[in-house]
């Protein structure tokens, strides 16, 4: 049954981008993990974010209905098919279940099938690709395992998952607050120094990178992101 008391600060398309995200996560020293970059969006997506919602796939889909029944909208489901490329452990029935129940995305360390119907559905799926054959194995009866590995990549229910385009991250829900605060602020910066390109004034010159290179030129320990504090400037580049 869905926890409608789980509030979560992130929902779909409200996530920052996971390149604001991974700036944001590294100032800060907080662990974003990236999920191995081989695994990539069915269709390109805009970015989203929700709490984690892991599991063990063992080869049937009672264990994945388990886990959406549990789920509330707004999560990711996260399975762990330990990377089999010989079979695809989601397809059609089980992501539309997962989008009539309000789940954000789907994320599988493996494969899926039912290609051109899952792009009809619409619900963001991340995989390692497509393959025809469903689950080879006949798994024993069994209460599901509330955990993913990610090729070694732990997920938990105490982790957000956030995905793009550019990849998956997956964060500590106790920092995502103040990892997606400061994404957000890391995303204006750069609208603002890209709209400002637009009109005319080059990167170069908002960094005033010319006076970093003269300063450089005296202090060959200089960097950018110093020059560019000491003035009170963007740092975002």
């Amino acid at each position: 049954m869905h926890d409608a008391t789980a509030a979560t600060p992130v929902s779909g398309a409200s996530a920052p981008p996971t390149a604001a995200l991974a700036d944001a996560a590294l100032r800060l020293g907080v662990d974003a993990r990236l999920a191995p970059v081989a695994i990539r969006a069915l269709a390109p997506c805009p970015p989203l974010g929700g709490r984690a919602r892991p599991v063990t796939h063992l080869g049937s889909v009672d264990v994945l209905l388990e886990t959406i029944d549990d789920a509330a909208p707004g999560d990711v489901l996260v399975i762990d098919n330990g990377g089999r490329l010989d079979e695809a452990c989601i397809g059609d029935l089980m992501v539309l279940e997962a989008e009539r129940a309000g789940l954000a995305a789907v994320v599988v360390w493996g494969l899926h099938r039912d290609t051109a119907q899952l792009r009809e559905i619409g619900l963001p799926v991340f995989s390692l690709g497509a393959c025809p054959y469903g689950p080879r194995r006949v798994p024993p009866a069994g209460r599901r395992m509330p955990t993913a590995f990610l090729d070694g990549i732990a997920v938990t229910e105490a982790d957000h998952v956030f995905a793009d385009d550019d990849g998956v991250l997956v964060v500590a829900s106790d920092r995502v607050d103040d990892v997606v605060e400061l994404a957000r602020q890391i995303q204006r910066t750069e609208t603002a120094q890209a709209d400002q390109m637009r009109e005319g004034t080059s990167l170069r010159r908002q960094l005033d990178f010319a006076g970093y290179r003269e300063r450089q030129a005296s202090d060959p320990e200089l960097t950018l992101r110093r020059h560019l504090q000491e003035h009170g400037g963007a740092i975002e580049v």
